[in-house]
């Protein structure tokens, strides 16, 4: 989501060619293959469902997402070529690393929260770094993490400080490498 909007919004030139080539590649490594590793890990009986309910579970998930997006860093977006998005990945990396870490020391924070979060505090430098007022944007995606984190409360998936911990761990990171890219 963050990619399209991105191309979307971008003030910049890039050739057409070169939207599709990376949306193509991102689409297959941030959606088709994650699906196909949950259904091999699945296979191999290293999760029990999709929602990762213990710390144990989500322990492997994320080594492998942490793999799949240091090669989308390294190999599909260059900081030469789109600065923004290679900072945004960057963030997802740090991100699901210290997501793995609290998951390693036996706290579950919220991933769900981490991705809203993250988008969100990346839209809003998006929007500070290309002057673009993108005001109905930001509400609907403030809205989006206040509803994610309500979910997964009524959901009993996780309380307050997996939450709040979930929303720092996203927007943080996104916050910081800001300074590199803006």
């Amino acid at each position: 989501m963050g990619v399209i909007f991105y191309f979307s919004k971008s003030p910049r030139y890039i050739p057409s060619e070169v939207i599709y080539a990376k949306l193509i590649s991102l689409f297959i490594l941030t959606v088709i293959l994650p699906i196909l590793l949950y259904f091999l890990l699945k296979t191999i009986g290293q999760v029990k469902s999709i929602y990762l309910k213990s710390t144990k579970e989500r322990i492997l998930p994320l080594i492998l997402h942490f793999v799949v997006t240091l090669v989308i860093v390294k190999r599909i977006l260059t900081p030469t070529q789109v600065v923004e998005l290679y900072y945004f990945f960057v963030g997802i990396l740090i991100s699901t690393l210290a997501c793995l870490i609290l998951a390693l020391l036996n706290f579950k924070a919220s991933i769900h929260l981490i991705a809203v979060s993250g988008l969100l505090m990346f839209f809003i430098a998006l929007s500070i770094h290309f002057s673009i007022n993108i005001n109905g944007t930001l509400a609907l995606m403030a809205i989006i993490v206040g509803a994610v984190a309500t979910s997964r409360l009524h959901l009993k998936a996780h309380n307050y400080k997996e939450l709040v911990m979930g929303f720092f761990l996203g927007a943080m990171p996104q916050l910081l490498l800001v300074n590199y890219w803006l």
